[in-house]
Order: structure tokens, then C-alpha cells, then sequence
């Protein structure tokens, strides 16, 4: 692989010189400028973006943190978030922490050291010790105590319209469906406004969460139906948690929709593990992403922002559950 020394040495110049070309520095006289150029372009050389970022306390990067890139909501927003960056200049390195503290804490140290430019994070675990203001950050969902903007859907009017939609599709006793996290998150929300709707129509509902839904998923959902014989809607805190509640149901004989309506939150029920296609509330993902990126840079170039949390309006999807 070439280094910036043998691009020197092609085009004749000093090392300095062929770092002021790249840096795009203006006193670089346009044949100079040129004949380095073509020697970059003859090596195939690609300019160590760490190094220079480094040398010169100014980073191009951007770190993305996700609890897991396998979730397709997770995903299509990692897309949007990298075309943004890349709209403006800036690369994206990401971060799979797979949901586990210990990793987050791992990367929250390494990008500390490797000075990236900022970090847009998603994290469901207790780490508010360690989350530190020296980076700006913008974080998805999640709440700190610290002075860091926080980017999501309006998850409480999303419970609101789940609560509707089921009663308008029929449900006599509606149920959430969720999980307890272990700090606060805005997905809280959902269940809030899910209450707070039935509440205010008098219709009867029922609540079931458990502090974690993933570490013994066939005990979850067979209590869940044990408990709640009754109902004939779910309104599901996840896409993937009403898509493996489908599953259950059709399992324990229950028929989607004649005999309980589901409707998701997420909006990626166009992913093939939705048979039947899904209701859901969807979210709206690629302004989520851009709007955090676009907060970041301004939190980058040094500028304060007219508010901590953000709040884009959702929309329901009608689909083959309800």
C-alpha cells in the first residue's frame, strides 16, 4: 500500500506539500496541486483518515452506536444517518454493541481516545456515569441526565392512534405489550398514551411488560396469554415484538385478525418476516436520522440548539393485522 511519502517522492515534491494538497490548503500552487494529484491518483493512494484527523484536532468522523444493526428499524436508520454524513463530508464508523453494556462502555472509550467528531447514540442500558458531555452527542429515544439532545418519534400520540385504530377495527379490551426497561426511555411513551387514550374513551385494557421480554421469549408470550384470555387487540411496543406475538398466537390457536387485531410501532413491516402484512405505527425514520445528524454538526460547529428533546409526528399504516 503506498504512503504519502512515495506519492512525494512520484510527483517530486516535499511530504509537507502533499499534506497541504490533501488538507486542500490554498497556498499550493494549481501545477504543484496537479502533479500531486496524479501521483495520488497513479499509487491509488488513500490518505490515513485517523492520522490526519488526529494530527490536526479536527475530525471527519462520526460514530453511530446501535444495540444491534440485525433490527431492520435499526438498520434503515444507519442508512439515513451515513447518506447525511456523507451529504456533508463526513464518514460514519459503527458501532454494534450488540445491547451490552460492557461493549458500549468499551466504545464510548475508544472514541474518546480516537477523537471523533461526535456520536449518535441508541442505548437501552444503565450508563449514564460514563456518558460524558467532552463529545457532543445526540441520542435516540433515551433521556440523560446530562445537557444531551435527545431525537424521537412522538411516541406518546403513537400510543394515542394504536389505542384508536384497535377500538375503530373492533377490540372490545385492548392489551399493551412491552418490556420495562432499565432507565428511562421516550418508547415509555407508547404505553402512556396507549392508557391515556383508553382511559379517556372508558374503554377496559390491560398492561403486561416484563423488565426483559428477549431473555426467555416463549415464557414471555405464553404468560402473556395465560394471563390475558380475553383480550382481542394487542398494541405491541415493537414491530418485532407484535410479529413474534402473531407467531404465539397462531401457536396457541388464536387467528390474527378474526380474533385478536395487532398493531406494531416501528413501520418495517415491509420486511419479509411480516406475514401477515402489519399494522403499525410508523415511525418516521429517515427524518429521525437526518434531523440527528443535521443537530449534530450544529453541536460540532459549537452552536447551541433551541431545545433538548425533538419530537417527529407519526402516522398509522394500515395493514392485514386489524
Amino acid at each position: 500500500m503506498a504512503s504519502i511519502k512515495d506519492v512525494a517522492i512520484l510527483a517530486g515534491v516535499a511530504v509537507g506539500t502533499v499534506s497541504r494538497v490533501i488538507n486542500n490548503a490554498p497556498a499550493v500552487k494549481p501545477a504543484t496541486r496537479d502533479k500531486v494529484m496524479a501521483a495520488i491518483k497513479q499509487l491509488n493512494y488513500v490518505p490515513d483518515e485517523v492520522a490526519r484527523n488526529f494530527k490536526m484536532q479536527k475530525s471527519k468522523m462520526v460514530a453511530l452506536m446501535l444495540p444491534s444493526i440485525w433490527n431492520p428499524f435499526f438498520s434503515e436508520l444507519a442508512y439515513y444517518i451515513e447518506d447525511e454524513l456523507d451529504r456533508n463530508g463526513f464518514k460514519l464508523m459503527l458501532c454494534n454493541s450488540g445491547g451490552k453494556p460492557e461493549k458500549e462502555l468499551y466504545y464510548f472509550d475508544m472514541l474518546k481516545q480516537n477523537k471523533v467528531a461526535g456520536i449518535v447514540g441508541i442505548t437501552y442500558n444503565d450508563i449514564e456515569n460514563i456518558v460524558s458531555t467532552d463529545i457532543p452527542i445526540i441520542s435516540i429515544d433515551r433521556h440523560f441526565n446530562k445537557q444531551i439532545t435527545c431525537v424521537t418519534s412522538d411516541n406518546f400520540e403513537g400510543g394515542r392512534i394504536a389505542l384508536r385504530e384497535l377500538v375503530k377495527a373492533g377490540s372490545k379490551k385492548p392489551a399493551f405489550l412491552g418490556n420495562v426497561p432499565s432507565m428511562y426511555s421516550e418508547t415509555l411513551r407508547r404505553k402512556d398514551g396507549f392508557v391515556h387514550e383508553a382511559q379517556a374513551l372508558g374503554i377496559p385494557f390491560a398492561v403486561y411488560e416484563e423488565p426483559d421480554s428477549h431473555k426467555d421469549e416463549d415464557q414471555y408470550y405464553s404468560t402473556f396469554l395465560q394471563r390475558h384470555p380475553d383480550i382481542d387487540g394487542v398494541f405491541a411496543i415493537t414491530d418485532m415484538t407484535a410479529a413474534r406475538y402473531i407467531e404465539k398466537a397462531k401457536e396457541a390457536g388464536i387467528r390474527v385478525p378474526e380474533d385478536v387485531k395487532v398493531i406494531g410501532y416501528d413501520g418495517i413491516q415491509d420486511h419479509p418476516f411480516f406475514h401477515p402484512l402489519l399494522s403499525t405505527i410508523r415511525q418516521p425514520v429517515e427524518e429521525m436520522a437526518r434531523t440527528a445528524v443535521r443537530l449534530l454538526l450544529k453541536k460540532v460547529e459549537g452552536k447551541s440548539l433551541d431545545r433538548e428533546v425533538f419530537r417527529i409526528p407519526v402516522t398509522y399504516r394500515a395493514g392485514e393485522t386489524t
